[in-house]
């Protein structure tokens, strides 16, 4: 089953390989690790479809059959590998717990819930629901990262530590949002159809928020930790509260970017003038 990668794609994996390189020298305990993982796999798209399956197997769905289901995803759909290749890069530009490749691709399950999410999403696509949900219901089991394979989800993303992280089935989030852990993209109570939050690029998503129903959050928008979002928030504006509201704008252009969870911003609330933009400076 031939798989086409990018050189992109290609160059990515050969950086990965030297770094199992390195750590073998380092721990050679980890030899039967590395090799299944990475150093006896020909391809990113084999490593990554490897990773996949060990975490994923179940009675149901082998090992051997969860690998040849990714790769098949991989070769109808090779932008997922783009896609996997551009959210491990996030990892590394924003975390600074990551200095290595390896790291999200070897260890951070926010990563492997993502990648194991894409190929659930393509199932889902090809009109495979079934699977999809099972799938789904696996990650969820697994990860504690619960994200319906029918959610539109962007690259460039970097879910930190992701434990708890749920995005319904109509949420849509675009390129390069960081979002952590706790965090729920919900509805707001048995609504049918279009019914989840809109996250445009950028965004910053606070550890135990909450955003709930059909609202747009606008590019490069940060929301606080442990906020209740049930309102628009307009792009480069930073909300924070229960219920959420608007507390600045962030000094950045892109708070997913560089990850400064604190509130203070450009600009502040006034909390004596019913949520005047003060020209203050923090």
């Amino acid at each position: 089953m031939v798989v086409r990668e990018s050189q992109s794609v290609k160059d990515f994996w050969e950086k990965l390989k030297a770094e199992a390189r390195e750590i073998l020298v380092r721990e050679p305990m980890l030899r039967a690790f590395l090799d299944e993982a990475i150093l006896q796999r020909t391809t990113f798209a084999e490593g990554l479809a490897a990773l996949i399956s060990a975490r994923l197997e179940t009675a149901v769905l082998s090992r051997a059959t969860l690998f040849q289901v990714c790769l098949d995803a991989y070769r109808k759909e090779p932008d997922i590998l783009n896609a996997a290749v551009a959210d491990m890069q996030a990892v590394i530009s924003r975390d600074p717990a990551s200095a290595r490749l390896t790291i999200p691709f070897l260890y951070l399950k926010g990563c492997h819930a993502l990648q194991a999410y894409r190929v659930a999403h393509f199932l889902w696509q090809e009109g495979r629901t079934d699977l999809a949900r099972y799938l789904q219901s696996v990650i969820s089991n697994v990860f504690a990262v619960d994200i319906h394979p029918a959610a539109r989800l962007g690259r460039g993303l970097m879910f930190d530590h992701a434990t708890g992280l749920v995005i319904g089935e109509t949420a849509v989030v675009g390129d390069d949002v960081s979002i952590l852990q706790e965090v729920t993209l919900g509805g707001t109570g048995k609504e049918e159809g279009d019914r989840h939050p809109k996250v445009e690029a950028g965004v910053m998503i606070g550890a135990g928020a909450k955003i709930l129903g059909n609202i747009r959050i606008g590019a490069g928008a940060k929301i606080g930790a442990g906020s209740v979002v049930l309102h628009p928030v307009a792009p480069h504006t930073t909300v924070a509260g229960i219920p959420a509201r608007p507390v600045g704008h962030p000094r950045e252009e892109m708070p997913s970017l560089d990850m400064d969870q604190s509130l203070e911003d450009a600009a502040t609330v006034c909390t004596q003038a019913c949520g005047v933009i003060c020209s203050r400076q923090v």
